[in-house]
């Protein structure tokens, strides 16, 4: 098969999947008890689930949009 016809190389899709795994791994840091109608928990504004994990989903999603714009190598 020839390898001209096709848009992405090895290297973007393993550059895809890294993004797509950091960007996970920001929604499992989003994560955590929530409050209910009648306890309040205040864990809910840690600084790990309103600046980090954000942060983390940001970084992956900057990572995913480079690994779809790098232009493969042509042999």
């Amino acid at each position: 098969m020839d390898k001209q016809k096709f848009a992405f190389d090895k290297i973007n899709f393993i550059l895809l999947a890294v993004g797509m795994a950091v960007v996970i791994i920001g929604f499992i840091l989003m994560t955590g008890p929530s409050s209910t109608p009648t306890t309040f928990e205040p864990d809910i504004f840690s600084v790990r689930r309103i600046k980090v994990a954000p942060v983390v989903c940001l970084l992956g999603f900057v990572f995913i949009i480079y690994a779809v714009l790098r232009k493969p190598k042509r042999v």
